[in-house]
């Protein structure tokens, strides 16, 4: 009896300092490594990186976003795509609602530049009614760096080549619960 209940406090334990959830997508594992209440949306934001990588150092994430007091995902993605549209450094790629469910897709890209260095972030957001209240929000990013013109055009044909498979993956994948608890891990 003795060793059961050490085992349990053992579980306990050690399920206590367990940090990060894990989530695997396209055959990587992305780790939870931000998580925090966004005072706009009052709802809590949960962001996954590859194993070395973290907020502020990336090439691919995912994100999970809560927001709690928005009830209509259509209209929020219609929104959005009128934001990216209006973006100057943004290019929309595809937008996909589906009425019946209530469910919408975007894909786009964005051009920036981090740490002098170049690159296109590929975008796509899913969203969907949370099953309580609000909405969820699903984000999955790459960024591709570049530094010349033929990168950029490799780039473009990579985009276009797999945009629908990574729609389909996104909208085809459900939504993993948000973690409401605040977590900020660099390394």
């Amino acid at each position: 009896m003795f060793k059961k209940i050490l085992t349990i406090i053992a579980l306990f334990l050690g399920s206590a300092f367990c940090l990060a959830e894990d989530i695997h997508f396209d055959n990587e594992v992305y780790t939870l490594k931000y998580s925090s209440l966004a005072p706009n949306t009052n709802g809590y934001g949960n962001e996954y990186f590859k194993k070395y990588e973290n907020v502020s150092n990336w090439t691919k994430m995912i994100g999970i976003y809560y927001y709690p007091d928005e009830n209509n995902p259509l209209k929020y993605a219609e929104d959005f795509d009128k934001k990216v549209e209006n973006t100057e450094n943004s290019v929309l790629l595809k937008l996909i609602e589906n009425k019946k469910s209530d469910k919408a897709a975007i894909s786009f890209l964005v051009n920036g530049c981090e740490n002098a260095k170049k690159y296109f972030e590929y975008d796509i957001y899913k969203f969907e009614k949370h099953p309580d209240k609000g909405m969820v929000v699903l984000k999955y990013a790459v960024k591709h760096f570049f530094t010349n013109e033929d990168e950029i055009k490799q780039i473009a044909q990579k985009v276009k080549e797999n945009n629908d498979k990574y729609l389909e993956m996104i909208i085809t994948s459900s939504i993993p619960p948000v973690i409401e608890k605040d977590i900020l891990i660099r390394e």
